[in-house]
């Protein structure tokens, strides 16, 4: 995964991505750059659009998660049996997807 993040960020930074650039990144982190991985990855990377690739990606963006905690009025006993489990299944789902879009900013 940290080999698709090195892609990523120099792809933000808008820089190329080829091996040295992302061995480059990988060691930064102090990881052991994986040479086999880096030149799948770049091979991989080589055809794909990221720019579209990432306005495809669906992001869906939570409003409620966003608010700071303690700024609702607290869940009873009563509200929290009434929740049923696709409500808290899309709530986790939407959390996960806001921490994901934070990396990708």
């Amino acid at each position: 995964m940290e080999y698709v993040y090195a892609a990523l960020l120099l792809h933000k930074l808008k820089q190329d991505i080829n091996e040295d650039n992302v061995t480059n990144v990988i060691k930064a982190t102090g990881s052991a750059p994986d040479a086999v991985r880096i030149k799948a990855l770049v091979a991989a990377l080589g055809d794909v659009d990221i720019e579209a690739a990432l306005k495809a990606a669906p992001v869906t963006m939570a409003t409620a998660a966003a608010a700071p905690p303690g700024t609702g009025a607290p869940a009873t006993e009563t509200t929290k049996k009434e929740e049923p489990e696709e409500e808290k299944i899309e709530k986790k789902e939407e959390e996960a997807l806001e921490g994901l879009s934070s990396l990708f900013g």
